[in-house]
Protein backbone atom coordinates (compact mmCIF):
# COMPACT_ATOMS: atom_id res chain seq x y z
CA UNK A 1 0.00 0.00 0.00
CA UNK A 2 1.71 3.35 -1.44
CA UNK A 3 1.50 6.80 -0.05
CA UNK A 4 -0.07 10.33 -1.84
CA UNK A 5 0.32 13.36 0.04
CA UNK A 6 -3.12 14.60 1.40
CA UNK A 7 -3.11 18.14 -0.97
CA UNK A 8 -4.25 16.26 -3.74
CA UNK A 9 -7.35 14.74 -1.70
CA UNK A 10 -7.92 17.78 -0.40
CA UNK A 11 -7.46 19.55 -3.66
CA UNK A 12 -10.24 17.32 -5.17
CA UNK A 13 -12.84 17.64 -2.78
CA UNK A 14 -12.36 21.54 -2.91
CA UNK A 15 -12.73 21.57 -6.70
CA UNK A 16 -15.96 19.37 -6.59
CA UNK A 17 -17.67 22.55 -4.96
CA UNK A 18 -21.19 22.38 -3.35
CA UNK A 19 -21.36 18.66 -5.33
CA UNK A 20 -20.58 17.15 -2.69
CA UNK A 21 -20.29 16.71 1.53
CA UNK A 22 -16.75 17.99 1.87
CA UNK A 23 -16.23 16.34 5.40
CA UNK A 24 -17.90 13.16 4.11
CA UNK A 25 -15.84 12.52 0.82
CA UNK A 26 -12.27 13.37 3.27
CA UNK A 27 -13.81 10.96 6.10
CA UNK A 28 -13.49 8.13 3.43
CA UNK A 29 -9.75 8.79 2.88
CA UNK A 30 -9.43 9.79 7.01
CA UNK A 31 -9.14 13.37 7.21
CA UNK A 32 -10.87 16.10 8.26
CA UNK A 33 -12.08 19.05 6.70
CA UNK A 34 -11.35 21.51 9.19
CA UNK A 35 -7.58 20.71 9.66
CA UNK A 36 -4.76 22.41 7.62
CA UNK A 37 -3.78 21.47 5.00
CA UNK A 38 -0.37 19.97 4.90
CA UNK A 39 0.97 18.43 2.14
CA UNK A 40 3.51 16.24 4.30
CA UNK A 41 0.25 14.43 5.92
CA UNK A 42 -0.25 11.55 4.10
CA UNK A 43 -2.46 9.02 3.27
CA UNK A 44 -2.44 5.94 1.59
CA UNK A 45 -3.52 4.96 -1.82
CA UNK A 46 -6.17 2.95 -1.10
CA UNK A 47 -7.88 5.69 1.10
CA UNK A 48 -7.39 8.30 -1.86
CA UNK A 49 -9.17 6.09 -4.70
CA UNK A 50 -11.76 5.17 -2.38
CA UNK A 51 -12.69 8.52 -1.20
CA UNK A 52 -12.91 9.65 -5.78
CA UNK A 53 -15.35 6.41 -5.57
CA UNK A 54 -17.10 7.55 -3.15
CA UNK A 55 -17.00 11.22 -4.91
CA UNK A 56 -18.33 9.59 -7.83
CA UNK A 57 -21.69 8.27 -6.01
CA UNK A 58 -22.26 11.88 -5.33
CA UNK A 59 -21.37 13.56 -8.67
CA UNK A 60 -20.38 13.58 -12.62
CA UNK A 61 -16.96 13.45 -12.05
CA UNK A 62 -15.95 13.11 -15.86
CA UNK A 63 -14.58 16.69 -15.63
CA UNK A 64 -12.98 16.36 -12.06
CA UNK A 65 -9.34 16.20 -12.92
CA UNK A 66 -9.23 18.61 -15.31
CA UNK A 67 -10.60 21.16 -12.67
CA UNK A 68 -8.35 19.69 -10.13
CA UNK A 69 -5.47 19.97 -12.18
CA UNK A 70 -5.70 23.21 -12.49
CA UNK A 71 -6.16 24.51 -9.46
CA UNK A 72 -2.23 23.08 -8.43
CA UNK A 73 -0.07 26.03 -7.71
CA UNK A 74 3.56 25.59 -7.46
CA UNK A 75 3.91 26.61 -4.28
CA UNK A 76 1.97 24.12 -2.98
CA UNK A 77 4.35 21.85 -4.15
CA UNK A 78 6.97 23.45 -1.40
CA UNK A 79 10.55 22.98 -2.27
CA UNK A 80 9.63 20.85 -5.44
CA UNK A 81 7.30 23.82 -6.98
CA UNK A 82 10.37 26.56 -6.55
CA UNK A 83 12.57 23.75 -8.28
CA UNK A 84 10.30 23.79 -10.52
CA UNK A 85 9.88 27.45 -11.22
CA UNK A 86 13.20 27.94 -11.06
CA UNK A 87 14.52 25.64 -13.26
CA UNK A 88 15.55 27.13 -16.64
CA UNK A 89 13.79 25.31 -19.32
CA UNK A 90 10.44 22.92 -19.18
CA UNK A 91 12.72 20.52 -19.83
CA UNK A 92 14.40 20.97 -16.34
CA UNK A 93 10.82 21.26 -14.49
CA UNK A 94 9.79 17.81 -15.41
CA UNK A 95 13.11 16.71 -15.04
CA UNK A 96 12.90 17.63 -11.32
CA UNK A 97 9.68 16.13 -10.71
CA UNK A 98 11.11 12.84 -12.28
CA UNK A 99 13.94 12.84 -10.20
CA UNK A 100 12.11 14.37 -7.01
CA UNK A 101 8.32 13.03 -7.20
CA UNK A 102 9.38 10.42 -4.28
CA UNK A 103 8.69 13.32 -1.88
CA UNK A 104 4.77 14.04 -2.67
CA UNK A 105 3.75 9.75 -3.39
CA UNK A 106 5.45 6.34 -3.28
CA UNK A 107 2.75 5.25 -6.09
CA UNK A 108 3.70 6.78 -8.69
CA UNK A 109 7.26 7.40 -10.84
CA UNK A 110 8.03 9.74 -13.88
CA UNK A 111 10.17 9.20 -16.87
CA UNK A 112 11.06 11.70 -19.86
CA UNK A 113 11.33 9.75 -22.93
CA UNK A 114 12.99 11.12 -26.46
CA UNK A 115 10.76 9.79 -29.50
CA UNK A 116 10.78 10.97 -33.19
CA UNK A 117 8.16 13.17 -32.34
CA UNK A 118 8.73 15.18 -29.17
CA UNK A 119 9.16 14.11 -25.43
CA UNK A 120 7.24 11.82 -23.55
CA UNK A 121 6.64 11.98 -20.17
CA UNK A 122 5.42 9.48 -18.76
CA UNK A 123 3.22 8.41 -15.51
CA UNK A 124 3.64 4.58 -14.14
CA UNK A 125 1.33 3.63 -11.71
CA UNK A 126 0.94 -0.04 -10.93
CA UNK A 127 -2.29 -1.45 -9.52
CA UNK A 128 -5.77 -2.45 -10.62
CA UNK A 129 -7.15 -0.05 -13.21
CA UNK A 130 -9.89 1.08 -10.82
CA UNK A 131 -12.18 4.06 -11.15
CA UNK A 132 -10.52 6.31 -8.33
CA UNK A 133 -6.35 5.34 -9.77
CA UNK A 134 -7.80 6.28 -13.62
CA UNK A 135 -9.46 10.13 -11.94
CA UNK A 136 -5.97 9.91 -10.14
CA UNK A 137 -4.28 9.87 -13.53
CA UNK A 138 -6.24 12.31 -14.95
CA UNK A 139 -5.64 14.60 -11.94
CA UNK A 140 -1.92 13.89 -12.34
CA UNK A 141 -1.32 14.63 -15.44
CA UNK A 142 -4.11 17.79 -15.81
CA UNK A 143 -1.50 18.78 -12.81
CA UNK A 144 1.44 19.09 -14.83
CA UNK A 145 -0.01 20.84 -17.37
CA UNK A 146 -1.20 23.36 -14.90
CA UNK A 147 2.51 24.03 -13.44
CA UNK A 148 4.15 24.64 -17.02
CA UNK A 149 1.78 27.43 -17.77
CA UNK A 150 2.22 29.23 -14.65
CA UNK A 151 5.77 29.30 -15.45
CA UNK A 152 6.53 29.40 -19.54
CA UNK A 153 5.78 32.76 -20.77
CA UNK A 154 3.54 31.26 -23.92
CA UNK A 155 0.51 29.43 -23.34
CA UNK A 156 1.51 25.16 -22.98
CA UNK A 157 -0.24 22.78 -25.17
CA UNK A 158 0.98 18.98 -25.34
CA UNK A 159 1.01 17.39 -28.90
CA UNK A 160 -1.25 14.68 -27.18
CA UNK A 161 -2.73 12.77 -24.37
CA UNK A 162 -2.12 9.50 -23.90
CA UNK A 163 -4.91 7.73 -21.33
CA UNK A 164 -4.74 3.82 -21.02
CA UNK A 165 -7.71 3.44 -19.58
CA UNK A 166 -10.82 3.79 -21.81
CA UNK A 167 -12.19 7.00 -22.19
CA UNK A 168 -14.54 9.51 -19.98
CA UNK A 169 -18.11 9.55 -20.87
CA UNK A 170 -16.72 12.87 -22.83
CA UNK A 171 -13.67 14.07 -23.38
CA UNK A 172 -14.87 17.97 -24.23
CA UNK A 173 -13.74 19.40 -21.15
CA UNK A 174 -10.51 17.72 -21.04
CA UNK A 175 -9.37 18.61 -24.78
CA UNK A 176 -10.61 22.09 -23.98
CA UNK A 177 -8.13 22.28 -21.19
CA UNK A 178 -5.35 20.16 -22.84
CA UNK A 179 -5.67 22.58 -26.13
CA UNK A 180 -4.78 19.07 -27.94
CA UNK A 181 -6.49 15.58 -28.77
CA UNK A 182 -6.66 13.09 -25.23
CA UNK A 183 -6.41 9.22 -26.78
CA UNK A 184 -7.63 6.71 -24.41
CA UNK A 185 -6.06 2.90 -24.99
CA UNK A 186 -2.84 3.46 -25.24
CA UNK A 187 0.06 1.98 -23.97
CA UNK A 188 1.44 4.81 -21.63
CA UNK A 189 -0.13 7.47 -19.46
CA UNK A 190 1.94 10.00 -20.83
CA UNK A 191 2.11 13.65 -22.01
CA UNK A 192 3.65 14.37 -25.75
CA UNK A 193 5.47 17.39 -25.40
CA UNK A 194 7.06 19.23 -28.54
CA UNK A 195 10.85 19.92 -27.87
CA UNK A 196 10.16 23.60 -28.79
CA UNK A 197 7.60 23.51 -25.67
CA UNK A 198 10.57 22.22 -23.53
CA UNK A 199 13.17 24.33 -24.48
CA UNK A 200 11.37 27.42 -23.88
CA UNK A 201 13.16 29.47 -21.02
CA UNK A 202 11.07 29.63 -18.29
CA UNK A 203 10.23 33.37 -16.60
CA UNK A 204 11.97 32.77 -13.23
CA UNK A 205 14.69 30.22 -14.17
CA UNK A 206 17.58 30.43 -12.11
CA UNK A 207 20.75 28.12 -11.86
CA UNK A 208 21.93 29.38 -8.89
CA UNK A 209 18.46 28.79 -7.12
CA UNK A 210 18.40 25.48 -9.13
CA UNK A 211 21.53 24.44 -7.56
CA UNK A 212 20.56 25.16 -4.04
CA UNK A 213 16.94 23.39 -4.04
CA UNK A 214 18.47 20.33 -5.70
CA UNK A 215 20.70 20.39 -2.95
CA UNK A 216 17.80 20.65 -0.48
CA UNK A 217 15.33 18.32 -2.52
CA UNK A 218 18.47 15.52 -2.37
CA UNK A 219 18.86 15.67 1.19
CA UNK A 220 14.75 15.25 1.69
CA UNK A 221 14.87 12.48 -0.44
CA UNK A 222 17.63 10.57 1.28
CA UNK A 223 15.25 10.67 4.21
CA UNK A 224 12.76 9.32 2.36
CA UNK A 225 14.35 6.52 1.31
CA UNK A 226 16.15 6.02 4.70
CA UNK A 227 12.17 5.44 6.06
CA UNK A 228 11.29 3.20 2.96
CA UNK A 229 14.38 1.11 3.94
CA UNK A 230 13.12 0.71 7.82
CA UNK A 231 9.44 -0.32 6.04
CA UNK A 232 10.95 -2.73 3.33
CA UNK A 233 13.07 -4.73 6.24
CA UNK A 234 9.97 -4.69 8.21
CA UNK A 235 7.66 -5.66 5.82
CA UNK A 236 10.26 -8.33 4.55
CA UNK A 237 10.22 -10.01 8.32
CA UNK A 238 6.47 -10.22 8.14
CA UNK A 239 5.67 -12.14 5.22
CA UNK A 240 8.50 -14.65 5.66
CA UNK A 241 7.02 -14.95 9.24
CA UNK A 242 3.61 -15.26 8.16
CA UNK A 243 3.14 -19.13 7.35
CA UNK A 244 3.76 -19.13 10.81
CA UNK A 245 0.91 -16.84 12.27
CA UNK A 246 1.23 -13.36 13.15
CA UNK A 247 5.02 -12.45 13.80
CA UNK A 248 5.02 -10.40 17.70
CA UNK A 249 6.50 -6.92 16.96
CA UNK A 250 9.45 -7.88 19.78
CA UNK A 251 10.49 -10.72 17.12
CA UNK A 252 10.37 -8.38 14.56
CA UNK A 253 12.46 -6.02 16.61
CA UNK A 254 14.91 -8.23 17.19
CA UNK A 255 15.37 -9.82 13.98
CA UNK A 256 16.37 -5.87 12.78
CA UNK A 257 18.82 -5.57 16.20
CA UNK A 258 16.81 -3.15 17.96
CA UNK A 259 15.00 -3.05 21.05
CA UNK A 260 11.03 -2.76 21.22
CA UNK A 261 10.96 0.29 22.72
CA UNK A 262 13.40 1.87 19.99
CA UNK A 263 11.49 -0.08 17.21
CA UNK A 264 8.31 1.33 17.93
CA UNK A 265 9.97 4.83 18.29
CA UNK A 266 11.42 4.82 14.92
CA UNK A 267 8.29 3.30 13.02
CA UNK A 268 6.44 6.49 14.47
CA UNK A 269 8.92 9.06 13.34
CA UNK A 270 8.17 7.71 9.69
CA UNK A 271 4.55 7.97 10.39
CA UNK A 272 3.90 4.29 10.59
CA UNK A 273 2.61 1.54 12.74
CA UNK A 274 3.28 -2.32 13.27
CA UNK A 275 -0.13 -3.63 12.75
CA UNK A 276 -0.62 -1.28 9.39
CA UNK A 277 2.64 -2.60 8.32
CA UNK A 278 1.58 -6.33 8.99
CA UNK A 279 -1.75 -5.71 7.11
CA UNK A 280 -0.11 -3.95 4.00
CA UNK A 281 1.99 -6.68 3.96
CA UNK A 282 -0.91 -9.67 3.98
CA UNK A 283 -2.61 -7.50 1.64
CA UNK A 284 0.73 -7.40 -1.02
CA UNK A 285 1.64 -10.81 -0.27
CA UNK A 286 -2.15 -11.85 -1.00
CA UNK A 287 -2.21 -9.94 -4.45
CA UNK A 288 0.97 -11.23 -5.44
CA UNK A 289 0.00 -14.93 -4.79
CA UNK A 290 -3.28 -14.89 -6.15
CA UNK A 291 -1.71 -14.54 -9.59
CA UNK A 292 -0.23 -17.64 -9.41
CA UNK A 293 -2.57 -20.27 -10.32
CA UNK A 294 -0.52 -22.78 -8.16
CA UNK A 295 -1.22 -21.75 -5.16
CA UNK A 296 -4.80 -22.32 -4.35
CA UNK A 297 -7.18 -19.80 -2.31
CA UNK A 298 -6.93 -22.03 1.26
CA UNK A 299 -2.71 -21.95 0.54
CA UNK A 300 -2.66 -17.98 0.01
CA UNK A 301 -5.00 -17.83 2.89
CA UNK A 302 -2.14 -19.85 5.19
CA UNK A 303 0.74 -18.16 3.88
CA UNK A 304 -0.87 -15.19 4.51
CA UNK A 305 -1.07 -16.09 8.02
CA UNK A 306 -4.75 -16.63 8.20
CA UNK A 307 -6.11 -19.85 9.95
CA UNK A 308 -9.15 -19.90 8.38
CA UNK A 309 -9.76 -19.38 4.37
CA UNK A 310 -13.06 -17.84 5.46
CA UNK A 311 -10.86 -14.97 7.53
CA UNK A 312 -8.74 -14.58 4.90
CA UNK A 313 -11.65 -13.84 2.20
CA UNK A 314 -13.17 -11.14 4.93
CA UNK A 315 -9.89 -9.49 4.92
CA UNK A 316 -9.69 -9.27 1.33
CA UNK A 317 -13.23 -8.22 0.97
CA UNK A 318 -12.48 -5.15 3.11
CA UNK A 319 -9.25 -4.52 1.16
CA UNK A 320 -10.33 -4.92 -2.25
CA UNK A 321 -14.39 -5.01 -2.19
CA UNK A 322 -14.37 -8.14 -3.89
CA UNK A 323 -13.68 -11.74 -2.79
CA UNK A 324 -10.14 -13.74 -3.57
CA UNK A 325 -11.72 -15.83 -6.24
CA UNK A 326 -13.82 -12.54 -8.21
CA UNK A 327 -10.59 -10.81 -8.00
CA UNK A 328 -8.57 -13.75 -9.72
CA UNK A 329 -11.06 -14.76 -12.27
CA UNK A 330 -10.66 -10.82 -13.23
CA UNK A 331 -6.98 -10.89 -13.22
CA UNK A 332 -7.18 -14.20 -15.57
CA UNK A 333 -9.63 -12.02 -17.95
CA UNK A 334 -7.20 -9.44 -18.26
Amino acid sequence: MGQITSLFARKMVAAAGKAIDPQAALSVAGLQADDPWDPKVMITDEAYYAMLEFMATQMDVTGLPVRTGDSMRCDEYGALGLAWKAAPDLLGSFSRVARYARLWTSVVEYELRPTDRGMLFILHRQGPRRLGLRLSNEATLASAISLCRQVSPDRVAPIEVWIKHAAPQSLTEHEAYFGCPVISHQPLDALLMSNETLSRPNLLGDEGITGFLDGHLKAELAEIEDDASLVRQTKDLISRALSEGLPKMADVARGLGMSVRSYHRRLAEHGASFQTLTEETRRELALGLLQEERYSLSDVAFLTGFSEQSAFTRAFKRWMGQTPASYRKDMCRG
